[in-house]
């Protein structure tokens, strides 16, 4: 996810449905079908909803990459615990569920709204006090819950990125910087362009042929 967002692109998708793991436990990040650029105006019609960040739901319009991380928040959450941690029946119901552990938001959070029916609406809702997240996620790792409740925060401001949660206590065993390569800045060029087909089919050919995947610690090593 680190790679990912370090192009400069936000995933939108994330679920344990679009994550594969193979015998070696090696990781792959599935189905890019809803991934955008970080400047591209956004919908708040994506994410599978028990995975959706508050700012989505509220239909904030220019969301960032920390979307991915409350997703994965869920994600790690479930593993702990076995089920979904926010198991809301529609938009409005997860908003609640999430307030019922997050507690209510604070002032600051809802003037960052740009909707007033989103200011309306949780101004609406009864005052709730956060929860423990070691009280939810009972026998976890202490630093797996301290990682957690950096990583879902209802403020996405606040919220951890990728590249500073894998400096995170808890990944100290297995944190390796120099496997933590960068992509390169995702090239928006075309995104916007209107071409004829033949256009198109002659760019991604040229495109194909020019691709070359970044080398991974291993390989480069074999090559020494």
């Amino acid at each position: 996810l680190q790679y990912i967002h370090s192009s400069g692109i936000i995933h939108r998708d994330l679920k344990p449905g679009n994550l594969a793991v193979n015998e070696d436990c090696e990781l792959k990040i599935l189905d890019f079908g809803l991934a955008r650029h970080t400047d591209s105006e956004m919908t708040g019609y994506v994410v599978t909803r028990w995975y959706r960040a508050p700012e989505v739901i509220l239909n904030w319009m220019h969301y960032t990459q920390t979307v991915d991380i409350w997703s994965v928040g869920c994600i790690m959450a479930e593993m702990i615990t076995g089920r979904p941690l926010f198991k809301g029946n529609d938009h409005l119901d997860q908003l609640t569920e999430i307030m019922k552990i997050t507690g209510t938001p604070t002032q600051d959070f809802v003037q960052k709204l740009h909707s007033q029916d989103a200011k309306n609406y949780i101004k609406s809702l009864p005052k709730v006090q956060k929860k423990d997240f070691a009280s939810i996620l009972k026998y976890a790792n202490p630093l797996a819950v301290n990682l957690l409740e950096k990583m879902l925060v209802l403020d996405a401001e606040k919220r951890v990125t990728a590249a500073e949660a894998l400096m995170h206590p808890y990944f100290e065993p297995i944190h390796d910087p120099e496997e933590e390569i960068e992509a390169e800045k995702y090239d928006d060029t075309f995104d916007n362009m209107d071409l004829p087909l033949d256009e198109w089919k002659r760019i991604t050919y040229k495109e194909i042929l020019n691709f070359k995947p970044p080398q991974t610690l291993e390989s480069k090593e074999t090559a020494v």
